[in-house]
């Protein structure tokens, strides 16, 4: 996970489904800051931290996570990809991490989108077991694992959409992107669903930073 631009100024923005559910596309923006009840850890399947995200979360956490790791890791074994887990925050703002092992891209022909979207749907479900209200997505795959953004994102968005709009508790999904190229390609994703009649409808909005919900 490289340095933060900082000298570009975040943007957001909102989709707005039925029931009051929101999905924000904000950045860029480091996820370990953020405050939503919980956020997501693009993980390894050994939970044992390692770079990007991963890194960054066991970092910012402290040790009191990489602790829950081994200890689910001594009851399940490694995680497999398009699962997920749940441990507490440590020193990070959010009071929980759900860990989701993405799928390794290997040209899109073994079952990639749908380990990816598997990784959004069972987050959002883990949450939803836990009465969790808010979580925050980083663009799981697309750093080391090499899936192209402009394929993962249409993938993550349309995929929170569809869980969203069948559980309980989550009303807030923000996507914490960190470079202003990965925002763009998730911007661009929402306003092609837009287009193409989503089964859930949403409008989309472009909002000022007061308007941020966390």
């Amino acid at each position: 996970m490289s340095t933060l631009d900082t000298a570009v100024p975040s943007q957001t923005t909102r989709l707005v489904l039925e029931k009051g559910r929101i999905i924000e596309i904000h950045g860029p923006a480091d996820i370990t800051e953020e405050t939503t009840d919980a956020i997501v850890n693009a993980a390894n399947s050994s939970l044992l931290g390692g770079g990007g995200v991963d890194g960054a979360i066991h970092r910012a956490g402290g040790p009191a996570i990489l602790a829950e790791c081994k200890e689910i890791v001594g009851r399940i074994g490694r995680l497999p990809a398009g699962q997920a887990v749940i441990t507490r925050g440590g020193h990070l703002p959010a009071e929980h991490v759900i860990h989701t092992v993405g799928p390794i891209y290997r040209g899109g022909h073994n079952d990639e989108a749908a380990t990816l979207a598997s990784c959004h749907r069972n987050s959002i479900r883990l949450a939803d077991e836990r009465g969790i209200a808010s979580l925050s997505f980083p663009a799981i795959s697309t750093g080391a694992y090499g899936y192209p953004v402009e394929e993962a994102a249409p993938i993550a968005i349309s995929t929170v959409i569809t869980t969203l709009s069948s559980v309980k508790h989550v009303t807030a999904v923000r996507f914490v992107l960190f470079d202003v190229s990965t925002v763009r390609a998730y911007q661009g994703a929402a306003q092609k669903l837009l287009k193409s009649n989503s089964t859930v409808p949403f409008t989309i909005e472009n909002i000022r930073p007061e308007q941020i919900s966390h």
